[in-house]
């Protein structure tokens, strides 16, 4: 049980405060920054949408507004099986300029309908959105500077979770993205980035070929795509999207199932993430992978715990139940006065870890979320 008290604790140490760690010291010692300046090619917006009416006419307007030359780029906005009027606003704004629109009339999935909208291009550089977020006037610009860099293949900007005018919120699921955001800052700063974020990102047209149907993280796969054929992928914080930070327990949490299962399908439809030919193969395990075995890990250092004697042993144990204490009454929504920021901390902490159960119980029987089920966010 020694053991496995202390594999535990250091697989879960190492993760959460080893990995950004080492992140931190490569940044210092070994930089890689990326030469900026004004994209002067063309490019093509996908965005694949299915039952958006409620957001939809408010992010076209978003898109239409963002600051590029308007002779240099396109929106390709393919509508997937939509019943909700989706399809009616589409046709709407089918004589704008730059604007293209497809209409299905039966849902064959995110990734058909982003090969569909790839067909249709022939600019120089893709750049992908969702539906609901909202991408601030400049960030078009800012993004698209990095591809001045030969050796960028991909550039991923950054979601915000909260308003534009008060700010990103600090509770929460907005707490630990802010931790994420950093993480994929420090890898950008020194490699690339295991992933981009769907809500906003950008690829070479020519470094991106057809997505395998049902892919679930397309976000995920069209960069690691661009890795394998040796460029990078960065993360820019200057080109921001915004959200809004609670979409609903219910919600996150079933769209945190769909990107885990989501990861354990990228290494089902890309084993060579896991060979040499990856290579980034260090931090895709570190940042992705080793994420979905800390619950079964936390399982296991609460158990060796109860079972190990001695004062080490059952300090840990003592702090493991108030840990699962504080994320009970912050599900439960009792006040907690100053304790409630990490309460509600340690909740998203523990819903994540779920989740990653959720989506590996799926996984294993052969269920796996589909692109209607919810909305990604990246």
């Amino acid at each position: 049980m020694r053991a496995v008290f202390w594999v535990s604790a250091l697989l879960i140490g190492y993760t959460y405060l080893g990995y950004p760690l080492w992140l931190y010291l490569r940044c210092r010692l070994r930089p890689q920054p990326i030469t900026r300046s004004p994209f002067a090619g063309s490019l093509s917006i996908l965005m694949v949408v299915r039952n958006e009416a409620g957001s939809l006419r408010q992010k076209l307007e978003n898109l239409l507004a963002l600051e590029f030359p308007s002779e240099r780029w396109e929106i390709i906005v393919v509508s997937d099986g939509s019943s909700d009027g989706t399809a009616e606003i589409l046709q709407s704004y089918a004589r704008r300029a730059h604007l293209r629109i497809v209409v299905r009339s039966q849902s064959q999935g995110k990734a058909a309908g982003l090969n569909e909208a790839l067909a249709l291009s022939t600019s120089d550089l893709l750049v992908f959105t969702d539906a609901r977020q909202a991408i601030e006037a400049h960030a078009l610009a800012r993004l698209t500077e990095n591809f001045a860099d030969p050796g960028v293949g991909c550039a991923s900007g950054e979601l915000m979770l909260g308003d534009p005018l008060l700010g990103e919120s600090a509770r929460g699921v907005g707490l630990y993205w802010r931790v994420e955001k950093k993480i994929r800052e420090m890898e950008s700063a020194s490699g690339s980035v295991a992933g981009a974020t769907g809500a906003f990102y950008a690829a070479r047209r020519e470094l991106v070929s057809a997505i395998p149907e049902e892919t679930i993280l397309d976000d995920v796969f069209i960069p690691m795509r661009v890795l394998e054929q040796g460029f990078r992928v960065v993360f820019d914080p200057r080109a921001r999207a915004w959200d809004v930070p609670d979409q609903g327990r219910s919600r996150e949490f079933a769209r945190k199932v769909r990107t885990l299962n989501g990861n354990y399908q990228l290494v089902e439809l890309m084993p060579s993430l896991l060979s040499a030919k990856n290579p980034i193969r260090f931090e895709f395990i570190s940042h992705k992978l080793l994420r979905l075995i800390v619950p079964f890990a936390l399982l296991a250092l609460l158990i060796a715990s109860f079972y190990l004697s001695g004062p080490l042993y059952r300090t840990a144990m003592l702090l493991q139940l108030l840990f699962y204490v504080l994320g009970l009454l912050s599900l439960l929504r009792i006040k907690m006065g100053p304790m409630a920021r990490a309460a509600d901390a340690v909740l998203a902490f523990l819903l994540l870890n779920t989740a990653a159960l959720v989506a590996f119980a799926r996984f294993i029987s052969g269920r796996k979320a589909g692109w209607g089920e919810v909305a990604a966010k990246g």
